[in-house]
């Protein structure tokens, strides 16, 4: 029998009791990275499955595909073994997702370092949210400029758009230099 932490079993417990075994909402104090974690970790445990959302009928979505769809979780046949649910008590589970690539990444798991939640947006008047406004100006913006608008280190900024920009929130930074400005980053 697979244990289970503190937060993989509320979230079992409550998909055995919706219909097509739903695993969404998680609960209220799970969110942003923390979510992804758990939520990855059981997906790579095979506790839980990503499957096509049904909008229409007001499935919630898990996170969205790039191509105007979305996926929900459900907990798998041994995700409700796991909490002592016999799978054929319960609903079945509904086809798995299609396995066409998508422009969103899954969410984060502890064997996959490179992959991530679905993109959050930035709280609007941070310095983040205006680092983002910088390089999304046709113009774009150097690290001297941005330097002196957020007062930040060199070395801050280009760890921002690294980890923030790229990494969590997967937004393509790329750079050119342009005569009488050095390198200059713009979001694609």
């Amino acid at each position: 029998m697979t244990k289970l932490s503190d937060t993989q079993a509320p979230i079992l417990s409550a998909a055995a009791q919706r219909p097509e075994r739903i695993a969404l909402p998680l609960p209220e104090s799970l969110r942003g990275g923390a979510a992804a974690k758990v939520v990855g970790a059981m997906i790579a445990k095979g506790l839980l499955q990503e499957v096509d959302a049904d909008l229409r009928r007001g499935e919630p979505m898990w996170r969205e595909t790039g191509d105007g769809h979305g996926v929900t979780l459900v907990a798998t046949d041994a995700g409700l073994a796991a909490i002592g649910i016999e799978p054929e008590d319960a609903n079945p589970a509904p086809e798995a997702a299609t396995d066409a690539p998508s422009e969103e990444p899954a969410p984060e798991t502890p064997s996959d370092p490179d992959v991530r939640p679905k993109a959050r947006t930035p709280r609007e008047g941070t310095k983040q949210a205006t680092l983002i406004a910088m390089l999304r100006a046709p113009e774009g913006a150097s690290i001297e400029e941005i330097m002196v608008a957020l007062d930040w280190a060199a070395h801050t900024i280009r760890g921002a758009m690294a980890g923030a920009l790229k990494k969590k929130l997967g937004l393509g930074v790329t750079s050119e230099k342009v005569e009488g400005r050095g390198r200059v980053y713009t979001l694609k």
